[in-house]
Parts: structure tokens; sequence; C-alpha cells
């Protein structure tokens, strides 16, 4: 169906780029928000805006019903989840298809299969893609689980197989601690998540994190080259860029295919990601999880490919095919976006809500800054840290870093604690220009350079 009206159900930069995506193509927007966020940028940018809850997520954000009644209030005929909160809850897609709305992402069912991590291997292993050695499926019985995890091999990562952002997972070195540890991580994704179901995968020593980004109508898919993942604290992202420094063409050809062949088993619709775990020593890579909606680091990909993502996921869900061939999609130059987050690297990353004192932002060829702010704007104690993202976009990587360089230095939150100190820091270390990281690399970095961050405060507010 041809779409005219679009409710955003989700907050920040990322609810300010779904909004611009949909102007470009002529939609009208309406921003459902909190009333935390009732002064919010992409509210004073919708052309229309309605309130849902108060500030906490779940009575908000995370209100299937009430974004349901918002979207009917408004007469929207299409959701856009972003990523976080519903984006990837098979239940809210289901709830707004069967509303008679467009759900812009993959279907309810999609969703399910491929947000179980468990299920997901074993769909890669049914596509002949390739997985990391680990249980088969998910497991109950910690004692069997751990016979299986002895013949595999320790150290082993038990996975919660809901969820993400580094909850509900450990690292077992033994048999010992594998029984300590698998009931620590059911628990933790139990309350997290309300599935306590656990996986494990044997760890890969300096594993870079590469993931591929897809576009499918439900009977065409497409990738648009890799992006590196591997800088991450806690197991949480906070540089991308693409291409990654690591593959050689053989293997970026051999990953792309795969992660297309995966799409095209579950016959997938909009944007989605396919992560995986890359091998500097022996050059394999193993499919890790897919995430069925847009991502954070999409911009990267972006700047390479030259295609609007949002745009194109748009198009999907108002019943347009695939208007891409993979003999259109070609790569230029290099990319990376570092995440601008509330927080205070010196001080163990604290978070620092505030007030947007001063702002001046970075500009310039190359240079591009997804976000969420402007002077005066408080920031809100009670959601995600993230602030913005700069992506620089240069002919190579060593101009793509000083380029990021440049930016940094323009940068100013007068009244804010941002992690942009810790950049300033990252683009100048030989190993991080060089590209000798890997997944494990940057917080032993944090502990040895704490100093340098410390001589950084003062240099940005």
């Amino acid at each position: 169906m041809a779409l005219s009206k679009i409710l955003v159900a989700n907050r920040g930069e990322i609810a300010v780029r779904i909004i611009r995506a949909a102007k470009e193509l002529g939609l009208k927007t309406v921003q459902a928000h909190s009333d935390a966020d009732a002064s919010s940028l992409a509210v004073q940018m919708a052309d229309e805006a309605i309130e849902i809850g108060p500030a906490t997520a779940k009575k908000s954000y995370l209100d299937i019903e009430a974004i349901l009644a918002a979207a009917k209030k408004t007469g929207a005929d299409a959701v856009h989840p972003g990523y976080g909160f519903l984006a990837e809850n098979a239940d809210f897609a289901d709830a707004v298809e069967s509303a008679g709305i467009a759900f812009i992402g993959p279907s309810g069912d999609v969703i399910r299969r491929m947000g179980d991590k468990a299920v997901a291997r074993e769909v890669a292993k049914e596509a002949d893609v390739p997985t990391v050695p680990g249980s088969d499926g998910v497991f109950e019985d910690f004692d069997r689980a751990k016979e299986q995890a002895c013949a595999i091999g320790f150290p082993v990562m038990i996975k919660a197989r809901a969820g993400g952002g580094g909850r509900g997972i450990r690292i077992a070195g033994n048999d010992g601690e594998f029984l300590a540890l698998a009931p620590q991580a059911a628990a933790e994704a139990k309350a997290a998540f309300g599935d306590g179901g656990l996986y494990f995968e044997k760890v890969i020593e300096r594993a870079r994190h590469i993931e591929v980004q897809i576009l499918g109508d439900g009977e065409n898919f497409v990738h648009f080259y890799e992006r590196e993942c591997s800088l991450q604290r806690r197991r949480q992202k906070i540089w991308e860029e693409a291409p990654s420094t690591a593959l050689s063409p053989q293997a970026r050809e051999g990953l792309c295919a795969s992660a297309v062949a995966l799409a095209a088993a579950v016959s997938y619709r909009g944007a989605g990601t396919i992560e995986y775990l890359y091998d500097d020593k022996s050059g394999d890579y193993y499919f890790i999880e897919m995430n069925t909606r847009i991502q954070v680091e999409h911009p990267v990909t972006e700047a390479i490919t030259g295609v609007d993502l949002l745009c194109e996921m748009i198009r999907i869900a108002g019943g347009e095919p695939l208007a891409l061939r993979q003999s259109d999609i070609a790569t230029h130059g290099h990319a990376i976006e570092a995440r601008i987050n509330a927080e205070d690297p010196a001080n163990n990353f604290l978070p620092f809500p505030g007030c947007i004192e001063e702002l001046r932002l970075p500009g310039g060829p190359g240079v591009r800054f997804d976000h969420m702010l402007y002077q005066g704007y408080q920031v809100p104690p009670y959601y995600d840290s993230l602030l913005g993202k700069l992506i620089v976009h240069a002919e190579t990587r060593k101009k793509s870093i000083a380029r990021l360089q440049r930016a940094l230095e323009e940068l100013d939150m007068g009244g804010m604690k941002t992690t942009a100190p810790l950049f300033r820091v990252l683009a100048s270390d030989p190993d991080v220009r060089a590209g000798n990281v890997h997944t494990k690399w940057l917080e032993p970095w944090l502990e040895s350079n704490a100093h340098k961050l410390e001589q950084q405060k003062g240099n940005l507010p």
C-alpha cells in the first residue's frame, strides 16, 4: 500500500533521522513521545506529535497499546520502530500489522525466528552459513551442556538467546566456571528479557566483529558490504567503520554472499544486519546473530555506498519492490562513526545528563553529525546516553581519521561531559591508526591510558 503518514515509535537521534527520511519521500510524520521528551528536537521537527505516557520507558516507548492508540488517533498508516525499545519485538510487529498499519521492518515471524539466537544459529546452518562451534540449540541441563563445552574446548561464551547489549553473557574458562556462571546468565537474561534461555559458543581469541548490511523485499536481496565494529566496551560498540581493514577480497565476497543467503532463507523484508566474528589468525568467519532492524551504525554504510537505507526500508514497507540490484551497489572511500555519549570517560563512563549550554557542530567536506541536540536542551536521565553520532568519510582510512580528528576539535557541547575526548585519544593511537584492534582490545587499553583521558579534561566541555 502507498504510505502517507508515519508514526515514529522511538526517540533521540534515530527519531530525527526517520523524520528526515520520511519528509524526503513526501510523507507526513507523527512523533510519539513521553512527557520527558515533549521538548525534544524530534517533536519540534515532526508534522504532529502525540504524548504516549510518562518518562518511564515501560509506560511509554515500550507500551504497545499506547503506541497503537497513538497511531490510530493520528491516522498514521505506518510505524517505524527505529532501534532499541520495541524495534525487535515480534509481538509489536504483529500487533501493528493486525491493526491494518504497515510495520517498517520484517514480519513478526521473522523477528521471532532471528531474534532467538539459538534458532537463528540453526537457520544459518541450514543456509550453509558458518557458525561458531557451540551447543546444539538452547540448553536446559547445565551438566550435559558442560560436557558439550568440554568436548568443544574452553573458553566458551554463555549467551542469552533473547536480547542483547551484553546482558545474559558470561565467559567460562573451565567446567567449574561453566556450572557457576550459567545460572547467573540465565537469571540475568530472565530479569532483563523475560527469557532465561541460554546457548553457548566457543570463544574466538582476538576476534574481530564484522557485520554485513542487507536489504530485502521478501523476494529479492542485496548486501551493502561490511562494517567493522571491533572497538567495544563491555560488548557495546563505540567506534564503527567501513570497510574493514582485515578482509581480503575473497573473504569479503564470501562473507557478503553468506549474508544474502541467510536473508533469502527467511524471506527477509526491510533493512537488517548479519553479524559475524572474524578470526584474524585463520581468516575464518562465523555467524553470531542477526539484527532485524536498522542499526545505530548504518550511516557509515550510507557514506561509502551513497544509498539512503532509511528511505529504502520505508519504500519496501509501502509495498515497492527492491529498487537496487547487487550490481548497482559499489563502495567508495572509508567512513568512521564515533558514538558521542553523555558519559564521562575519565570517570568510568559515568552517565552525565545535563543541559546543552552551548552547541557548536562540526561541518565541512565529508562530515555528518546525526544528533538530537539544540542549545538549551536538557538531556533527560531516563534513556540511553547516546547524544549523537559523528560520521566522517574520505578517500582513504588515513584521511578519514584525520577528518575525524578535525571534526572532534570543532565539536563543542558546553556544559556537558561526553565521550568526545575518548575519540580524540583513540584517533591518535598507533594500533587504532594501523587497524590492529579486536573485540577485546579496548578495555585493557582504557586501563593503561586512563592518564591520557584525564589529561583531556577541559579540552572539550
